[in-house]
């Protein structure tokens, strides 16, 4: 038998995705399961963008630009400019999804064998595209402690080589709802500039900030202009994660022109997605307003519940709908399958995601588990309610 890739053999398994079959179990064995797992949000998607699929007239569904609809590319770059990050049309590219805009990222500027630094925990699928890419992952840990702040620039100092091509961060933060201050990012734009790196910056959750807390973009650090790449999607902000649609927006004319090739390989992003997409700009901001009302309810019933439980320990995130908690447990993987497996409580358990599939660091983040507070209100409760009651009685709490 022809043997695989060494790419295949490394290529990570989802932390997210990988207890579903135990999931899938326990529902076909009547349990209820809370699906805490998945940033995927019950919110709806905006009413335009429905209705944008539903009356579309085409009669034939044809290949866009392979840098996305010029229409679209227009009312994106103005949407930008609405939020204070001046771009240009010709400085975006649609692609399907923020997945593929960090993958034709890192196929763009890095070549086999180069190094991304990433502080971790960081979105598991970077992983994977640092595969697929031939790349390898550096990574620099932060703490649950100090909330996951960003660790300190010695830190990142250390581990630059002659191999180092870019520094990644996520801004709010996937896994942790971290989000990266301006002085923070301020020292990050010292090291790309001193060290002539790239710094790739997923900004995907920008429109979930909580407390009074304001996002801001890497595009708007001075003296980096032609280092920065800005990677984008509607997914989370629009709550459609299945019209696979991101983009990919550097004003380093380089950059953009070399990406463009790897779109053209792929011909197009998906047509009838970017017709969505570009319907949803006319989003009204009181969607927004109601939908991070009703996160940070969610937020502070999760957080709150979570404190509340004797030895867990949680830091309350400042943006995203994610956060990591730890548990006093011997391993949060076993724990996160044994609550699948071999609890329930009143007919229902919960599936979080185990964090050691967010660090890239062997041994880190053994008793911590990733939380997507993206259900209502009463179904978190009732997640907490079974989390509590699960610890009391799980063989391998410490």
């Amino acid at each position: 038998m022809p043997i695989l890739s060494n790419k295949a053999v490394q290529m990570p398994e989802s932390p997210i995705r990988k207890l579903v079959p135990y999931a899938e179990k326990a529902k076909a064995n009547g349990k209820t399961v809370y699906n805490l797992n998945i940033g995927q949000p019950d919110i709806e998607t905006p009413e335009v963008a429905l209705n944008a699929i539903k009356n579309m007239d085409r009669k034939v569904i044809e290949y866009s630009h392979s840098a996305g609809f010029e229409s679209y590319r227009n009312k994106l770059s103005t949407y930008y400019k609405s939020i204070n990050i001046h771009v240009e049309p010709s400085e975006i590219i649609i692609t399907t999804g923020g997945s593929e805009a960090l993958t034709f990222g890192f196929m763009t500027t890095c070549d086999p064998g180069d190094e991304v630094i990433i502080p971790e925990p960081f979105y598991a699928n970077y992983n994977g595209f640092a595969v697929a890419a031939g790349l390898n992952v550096v990574p620099v840990t932060a703490s649950i402690e100090t909330g996951f702040a960003l660790p300190p620039v010695e830190e990142f100092e250390k581990r630059i080589t002659s191999k180092t091509k870019a520094i990644v961060i996520c801004n709010p933060g996937n896994p942790t709802g971290y989000l990266y201050s301006k002085e923070e990012l301020e020292k990050l734009r010292d090291i790309v500039k001193k060290h002539d790196l790239f710094l790739f910056a997923d900004e995907v959750y920008r429109e979930f900030c909580y407390d009074g807390a304001q996002p801001f973009s890497v595009m708007n650090l001075e003296g980096i202009d032609q280092n920065v790449i800005l990677i984008d999607s509607v997914s989370k902000r629009y709550s459609m994660c299945g019209a696979r649609i991101g983009c990919l927006i550097s004003r380093n004319k380089e950059v953009m022109t070399a990406a463009l090739k790897f779109g053209q390989a792929r011909l197009s992003p998906p047509t009838i997605d970017q017709i969505a997409a570009e319907a949803a700009l006319d989003t009204p901001q009181s969607y927004f307003d109601d939908v991070v009302s009703e996160y940070v309810k969610r937020r502070d019933i999760m957080i709150e519940g979570l404190n509340n439980i004797p030895g867990v320990f949680c830091p309350k995130p400042s943006g995203a709908f994610y956060c990591v908690a730890k548990f006093p447990v011997d391993n949060a993987e076993r724990f996160c399958q044994w609550l699948l497996e071999d609890f329930e409580y009143e007919g229902a358990t919960v599936m979080m995601a185990p964090a050691n599939g967010f660090y890239s660091t062997k041994g880190q983040g053994e008793q911590e588990a990733r939380i997507a507070y993206v259900l209502n209100q009463d179904s978190l409760r009732k997640s907490v309610k079974c989390l509590e009651e699960a610890l009391k009685v799980y063989p391998g709490r410490i």
